[in-house]
């Protein structure tokens, strides 16, 4: 079960990216996510109203809220990296280092507790080498210094927020997402007063960016339950695959070539998958 949800998770996480990355070509990248993280709360609290399902401790190390907000911010300086990263034009550099950000979650559970059979540890390392190589890594003109310090940045902040979300969802998945876009919440709004901007959105803008919001905070949901249902460790590989969703969906919707590298990697994370899966 843990492995379907954090598969699905990847898939719509992946998809959403892919439509949020098409947006940002036409709109400012920070402006489209600030507004779906808007419509990713809204749809988190809808989900709590219907749900009911708001209790369990908020406060406190053993809470929800702390480790939510510090998922969100640590996520949102992690998109402020990529995002930078990425304006340099050396996304081939920037894109796989950041998508290696499961190490950091994938690292905390081994030392807090999850154990991995030998054959496991090689399928979680296949895996993770073949997320890397979909993300299609171009390092023959080297590594520059600027873009790779942003990508280390944003696989830092990714990696921080999927082990905040890790540890929040052990007392409530749910209410953790909550949290995490409450803090992304004021984070939006301070920007946009600062910029005195609201990004120029049109009314035909409204039901993409609700899909982008709504995909993106159910994909991090899906990972949290994940994470409460088995091996944490294995629930964070399988949820670092979203790469490989948005360069498929580029791939078939907007005849972007996928490099040999990339189809290399996707098969590596294929193997790795079924056999974490197997055994």
């Amino acid at each position: 079960m843990a492995s379907l949800l954090a598969l699905i998770s990847s898939a719509m996480w992946g998809t959403a990216d892919y439509f949020a990355g098409r947006m940002s070509k036409h709109r400012h990248p920070f402006a489209v996510l600030g507004l779906s993280q808007i419509f990713g709360l809204i749809t988190g609290v809808l989900i709590v109203l219907v749900s009911g399902d708001w209790h369990g401790q908020a406060l406190g190390f053993d809470g929800y809220l702390l480790y939510g907000a510090l998922a969100g911010l640590c996520g949102y300086i992690g998109l402020a990296c990529l995002y930078e990263g990425l304006s340099t034009g050396r996304m081939g550099v920037v894109s796989p280092i950041s998508s290696m950000s499961a190490v950091i979650p994938v690292a905390y559970a081994l030392i807090t507790g999850d154990t991995l059979t030998a054959i496991t540890s090689i399928g979680v390392v296949i895996a993770l080498v073949g997320v890397f190589c979909a993300s299609g890594p171009e390092l023959s003109n080297g590594l520059p210094l600027k873009p790779l310090l942003l990508a280390l940045g944003a696989a830092a902040g990714f990696g921080l927020a999927l082990t905040f979300i890790s540890i929040g969802s052990q007392e409530s998945a749910l209410m953790t997402m909550v949290s995490m876009r409450g803090a992304t919440f004021f984070v939006t709004i301070a920007l946009a007063m600062r910029f005195k901007t609201t990004g120029g959105f049109s009314k035909n803008d409204m039901p993409l960016l609700i899909f982008i919001g709504a995909a993106d905070f159910i994909a991090n949901l899906l990972l949290g339950v994940a994470t409460t249902k088995g091996l944490v460790s294995v629930a964070m590989v399988f949820g670092s695959l979203y790469p490989i969703a948005t360069a498929l969906l580029a791939f078939k919707f907007l005849n972007e070539r996928l490099h040999k590298v990339q189809y290399v990697g996707i098969a590596l994370a294929v193997t790795g998958v079924s056999i974490i899966s197997a055994f």
